[in-house]
């Protein structure tokens, strides 16, 4: 490996006049030439045709560079050789600014150049035509069209990589506002979608070229780093090269051997992600081995761990275990000649390829035809390019506003894997510190919906138990689809997240009309009214509603008071009907109020219902419900001070009482507020008494300690009020505590 970094020109003298550059880009004999060096049946004559009409739709448009505009898609196509692409491909590349910049149409593409490369063109077109909104906004509906366009062909993604590459490749030209804003949609998503299919050549560049307009100062700082490594650590890389190669000749394996060396861009992710310093960076130059077959992989590990001692827990088999993009390698750190730490990579020359190129490395010559080698990718361990990019489509399918569709979908490019396996051994590939829950939804979404619990490696654990390699995992599943609102924190997959958010969309718009449905209703009985006697097209038309759902809902939601539908389906409503419909009523016995289920029922806590922390109401309570707009229905106990803030907005109140479900079959959550006295063991004492008076306790703080006294909040699970009452009573009997009281959050 050559250590010396290429010479850089010396910088132009502003103060002399300076002669036109001319522009450099491939002629069209020089891109024949090319694609027929790896795929002799390339249709000559229409790749001749798109070069030319090209440059004959462009004419004489202009780059920021000064360049003949034509010049950019010829380089696109220029790079795409690289990648030994098909036909349809190159074509593609230079024709794909042609709907959007000049006055050709698809239409105008399909005819001289057939439906393949028309769509493709198409493809690629949407990609660019983006509103100048919000950054996120904006974001998302690029990463929207792009989905939608790649989950038909991989090879419009592949086009449009190669065509920000050679755009990143001459940022420069441009505005530095515009520069950041495009380095930084580059670093945030063409660079993770080029790592998704694998094309680590691109990613690189394109990290490197964002890295070097988004923080230049950094990027100096390593490379000055780099350069000092590079004289004091030059001999030692040549010396491990000869002594890895002459160990392994020894042994009768035939080997290539070289040391590469990270780019800056990766040095300054490792430097934040680990939190250390540059000199302690053990891994700056790797070693790739290069054999030739999968079996001389395993042989040459066998032979560097019996010359030189492993480092443990820095071994990855990443060819049984391919990771999510087709990459496949082994990996080891030994400590080499001289005591160095080094790291190697052990491959074949398909996967080294493979690891490159990604999934424009399937791209080869079979059958009298060139194209994507589907059974070739799979022979070599290898998938569907389209299935390494199915869970992005799950979250598109999912995700609701801008914001979250871009967070979901970085979230699901990030590419540390675990892996782990169903009862049945299907190997399942997670990001690192995966969930259950993001298990459950990487199996089918239908297993995440409906999870409930979880055993790993045959033992019951809980959802938020972090996955390792090679646990094996299932899922316990219930028979309703319910999905609390705080699983999103037990996730770390775009796909499990947006899947979350989708359903608990849907569960909370269905509650909301229950919601509304209910206040409705208890209006009108207030008033003498029936609901079932009129038609609500006058409030529908009032309240600019679609349909009955949508007016009940903009009722559970607060947005429509009950009392403003009442009126617009009677007009003529008298005084003391008006005021009915809006009055309060203080419970006594529970008969007053209208049915809703609280608890255990229709309503979902964390989502249209909130039991409110100033009081935490437990069944058995005498209760009132305040209407939240946009939030749902706060359960108050109907002493608690809070509501007097309520008591002018009479059209926010509900009266509530508990359903039998409520409370014969469920568990809430209720706090104890104690005095107690400083003494060894008391505080066992009373989590005893807790304990076998039958609460849970599963919160507990200590505050206002003294020298004889102290306080405590214990949140506990308990049945109902009178249940609470019951440990309230075993706590005064006991000694060591002076007095109990009922507190709120």
């Amino acid at each position: 490996m050559s250590l010396t970094p290429p010479a850089k020109p010396a910088p132009a003298d502003p103060a002399q006049p300076q002669s036109p550059r001319p522009p450099r880009y491939l002629r069209q004999y020089e891109l024949i030439d090319r694609v027929k060096s790896y795929d002799p049946s390339a249709d000559e004559a229409l790749l001749n045709r798109a070069y030319v009409y090209a440059m004959r739709m462009h004419g004489a448009q202009l780059r920021a560079s000064g360049d003949p505009y034509f010049a950019h898609p010829i380089e696109v196509a220029g790079i795409l050789t690289e990648y030994r692409m098909d036909t349809a491909a190159i074509c593609t590349a230079l024709l794909h600014d042609v709907i959007e910049d000049t006055a050709a149409t698809r239409a105008d593409v399909a005819e001289i150049f057939g439906d393949e490369i028309a769509e493709l063109v198409e493809g690629v077109t949407k990609l660019s035509k983006l509103e100048l909104t919000a950054e996120h906004a904006r974001q998302a509906e690029n990463l929207r069209k792009f989905i939608l366009a790649i989950s038909k062909d991989v090879r419009v993604l592949i086009v449009k990589l190669a065509d920000r590459l050679h755009n990143m490749r001459t940022l420069h030209f441009l505005k530095p506002e515009k520069r950041e804003r495009i380095a930084r949609e580059t670093l945030d998503i063409y660079a993770r979608l080029a790592r998704t299919i694998g094309m680590h050549k691109i990613t690189s560049e394109l990290e490197e070229l964002a890295f070097e307009h988004l923080n230049p100062v950094a990027r100096d700082a390593v490379v000055r780093r780099l350069e000092t490594l590079r004289t004091s650590q030059g001999p030692a890389v040549s010396l491990v090269s000869r002594e890895v190669s002459q160990a392994l000749a020894e042994a009768g394996v035939g080997a290539r051997v070289y040391g590469r060396e990270k780019t800056p861009y990766s040095i300054w992710r490792k430097l934040q992600r680990k939190s250390v310093g540059f000199s302690q960076l053990s891994d700056i130059y790797a070693f790739r081995v290069i054999v030739e077959s999968e079996d001389d992989c395993y042989r040459t590990l066998g032979v560097i761990h019996r010359v030189w001692s492993m480092v443990p827990e820095r071994f990855k088999d990443y060819i049984s275990t391919p990771k999510r993009n087709n990459y496949r390698s082994l990996h080891t750190t030994v400590v080499g000649p001289r005591g160095m730490r080094i790291e190697l990579q052990i491959r074949t020359e398909e996967m080294e390829r493979v690891a490159e190129q990604g999934v424009a490395a399937h791209w080869r010559y079979k059958d009298k035809s060139y194209g994507f080698d589907a059974e070739a990718a799979e022979q070599a361990g290898g998938i569907d390019p389209l299935v390494s990019l199915g869970n992005l489509v799950q979250v598109l399918n999912n995700s609701g506003d801008p914001e979250e569709l871009v967070e979901h979908a970085k979230l699901e490019m990030f590419l540390d894997n675990t892996f782990v396996f169903t009862p049945k051994g299907q190997l399942i590939n997670l990001p690192k510190g995966a969930m259950p829950l993001d298990f459950a939804y990487a199996v089918h979404t239908d297993v995440g919906d409906t999870a409930v619990g979880v055993k790993i490696n045959g033992e019951l654990k809980p959802l938020r138990t972090p996955l390792q390699n090679g646990d094996v995992v299932e899922v316990i599943r219930g028979p309703k689809r319910v999905t609390p609102p705080d699983w999103r924190s037990l996730t770390i997959t775009g796909r499990a997240r947006s899947a979350i958010r989708r359903h608990i969309r849907a569960s909370e718009r269905e509650e909301f009309i229950r919601l509304g449905r209910a206040g409705v209703e208890q209006a009108f009985a207030r008033a003498g009214k029936s609901l079932a006697e009129v038609s609500l097209r006058p409030a529908l038309e009032r309240f600019a509603a679609a349909n009955e759902e949508d007016l009940y809902e903009a009722a559970g939601r607060a947005r429509v008071p009950p009392e403003q539908i009442l009126e617009a389906l009677f007009p003529g409503l008298r005084a003391d009907e008006k005021a009915a419909a809006s009055a309060r009523r203080r419970i006594e016995d529970g008969k007053a109020a209208a049915k809703l289920f609280v608890r255990g029922g229709g309503l979902t806590p964390g989502v249209s219902l909130h039991f409110a922390a100033c009081c935490s109401p437990v069944p058995g309570d005498r209760i009132v419900g305040i209407v939240q707009p946009d939030e749902g229905l706060a359960v108050h106990v109907i002493d608690c001070p809070r509501l007097a803030e309520y008591e002018d907005r009479e059209e926010l109140w509900r009266d509530l009482h508990w359903t039998p479900e409520a409370e014969n079959a469920t568990i809430s959550r209720a706090r104890l507020v104690a005095t107690i006295r400083d003494a060894p063991g008391v505080l066992g004492q009373v989590c005893t008494l807790i304990g076998e008076a039958g609460g849970n306790i599963v919160n507990l703080r200590m505050h206002h300690r003294q020298a004889d006294f102290f306080d405590a909040d214990f949140d506990v699970d308990v049945k109902d009020a009178r249940h609470l009452t019951h440990i309230a009573a075993a706590l005064r009997a006991c000694p060591a505590v002076e007095e109990v009281d009922r507190g709120g959050g």
